[in-house]
C-alpha cells in the first residue's frame, strides 16, 4: 500500500505514528481506546479514513471520517473567511507647495472619490530646492485640505515632514459616522 502525505496539518491512516489512540466514530461518539491497527481496521471496514485530530493528547485522539470531504469543507470555510476579510487600500495623492487652485481642486476631487470608495489616502507635499526653506507652505495646503474634508474623513496621521516630503494620512469615516455628522 502506498503512503501519500495529503496534509501537514493532520496525519491520515498510515501516517499516524502511535501504538494506540482514543477513537471517535464518524457520528462523533467516543468508541474507547484502541490499538492503532484495530482503529485502522475499523475505519477501513466502514470505508472511511482514520484522521489524527489531537496529536498532543495521551493517548492521541483519532476520528473516523471521510478525509476528502473534511478537507473540502475546510477549504470552503477558508474561502468564506477570505471573502469576508476587509482589505484596506492606501491611495496616494501628491501635491507641490505652489499648487495652482484648479490643480488643487482636481486633486481634492480625486481624494474625495478615493475616500468614497473606502480607501485611505496618503497626501504628500513634495519640496524641491529652495522650497525646503518654507515648509509652512506645504503645511497650509494640508491644513486647508483637512478643513475641507471635515465630516467626510478623519486625519489618521497628522502632517509630518520627512526629508523632502511632508505626509498626512486620511481615512474615510464609516457610513454611520457620515450620517451622524450630516445630522448635526
Amino acid at each position: 500500500m502506498e503512503v501519500t502525505i495529503i496534509s501537514s496539518e493532520h496525519r491520515v491512516n498510515e501516517e499516524i505514528r502511535s501504538s494506540r489512540c482514543r477513537l471517535i466514530s464518524n457520528e462523533g461518539d467516543q468508541m474507547g481506546i484502541f490499538a492503532l491497527v484495530d482503529a485502522q481496521r475499523i475505519a477501513d471496514e466502514q470505508g472511511y479514513d482514520l484522521v489524527e485530530i489531537a496529536s498532543n493528547a495521551d493517548p492521541i485522539v483519532c476520528k473516523i471520517m471521510d478525509y476528502g470531504k473534511f478537507r473540502y469543507d475546510l477549504e470552503i470555510k477558508e474561502k468564506q473567511a477570505r471573502k469576508n476579510q476587509i482589505r484596506v487600500d492606501i491611495k496616494e495623492m501628491k501635491f507641490r507647495p505652489k499648487v495652482d487652485k484648479h490643480d488643487y481642486e482636481t486633486k481634492k476631487n480625486h481624494i474625495l472619490r478615493f475616500l468614497e470608495s473606502g480607501s485611505k489616502v496618503k497626501v504628500t507635499i513634495m519640496f524641491r530646492g529652495r522650497e525646503m526653506s518654507r515648509p509652512e507652505m506645504g503645511l497650509n495646503i494640508l491644513e486647508k485640505l483637512a478643513d475641507e474634508l471635515e465630516g467626510l474623513a478623519i486625519i489618521e496621521n497628522q502632517p509630518k515632514l520627512e526629508g523632502r516630503n511632508m505626509h498626512m494620512l486620511i481615512s474615510p469615516l464609516k457610513k454611520k459616522e457620515v450620517k451622524d455628522s450630516k445630522d448635526e
